[in-house]
């Protein structure tokens, strides 16, 4: 008589793989990631507002007179120029003479307004932001260059009170606008991911 052997059956239950973890652990590990991204947006989204106000409220104060650095009388509606007070007692750096001969221009008078005008605005709806970076980059380095932070006494020998020979709020708020231009686009507060999704702005990425 003949045997026949059969193979035992093979089972087809699948195999669960079980990484050792603890629940504390990767739930500590979630909340971290997720935090870190929405510390980050918010952090870009609340420097985009602080670095737009900053531009939007020398324009509104020049213009209206609202007593801060401008008084009403000297406002620009009234007259007044924007540029004049701060390029026309410029004596450090060595471009101090072609500054202050810009004192009361009026085409650099709307330069300057529309400059930050145009910047604050864009940046607090969230558009064009890499426009703005460098509209507003060079307007702060032309600041920076003629407040000349390297400079210890003026041209006429009186003191600057320079607290550092080379980096001051101008360059910082640069780096902010860098920073803002690079990380900022299509946020979720404001026009940006609208702005993004045009067609032009899709086919000239500098308009992002």
């Amino acid at each position: 008589m003949t045997t026949t052997i059969r193979p035992a059956s093979v089972a087809t239950t699948p195999v669960q793989t079980v990484v050792p973890t603890t629940g504390a652990a990767t739930t500590g590990t979630t909340v971290g990631v997720t935090g870190r991204h929405s510390v980050g947006q918010i952090a870009i989204l609340v420097l985009r507002f602080a670095i737009g106000w900053i531009f939007l409220w020398p324009f509104l104060d020049k213009t209206f007179g609202l007593g801060y650095s401008t008084a009403g009388a000297k406002s620009w509606i009234n007259g007044g120029s924007p540029t004049k007070g701060f390029l026309g007692h410029v004596q450090v750096g060595p471009f101090q003479s072609a500054f202050r001969g810009m004192a009361g221009n009026g085409f650099i008078d709307w330069l300057f307004m529309l400059t930050l005008l145009g910047v604050g605005v864009a940046l607090m709806l969230g558009v064009v932001l890499r426009i703005a970076a460098i509209s507003g980059s060079i307007l702060l380095v032309l600041m920076w260059a003629a407040e000349w932070p390297m400079a210890q006494h003026t041209s006429v020998g009186d003191a600057t009170s320079s607290t550092n020979p080379f980096l001051d709020d101008h360059l910082v708020f640069v780096i902010c606008l860098v920073i803002i231009a690079a990380l900022g686009t299509a946020s979720a507060r404001g026009l940006g991911k609208w702005w993004c999704s045009r067609p032009i702005v899709a086919a000239h990425p500098i308009m992002r």
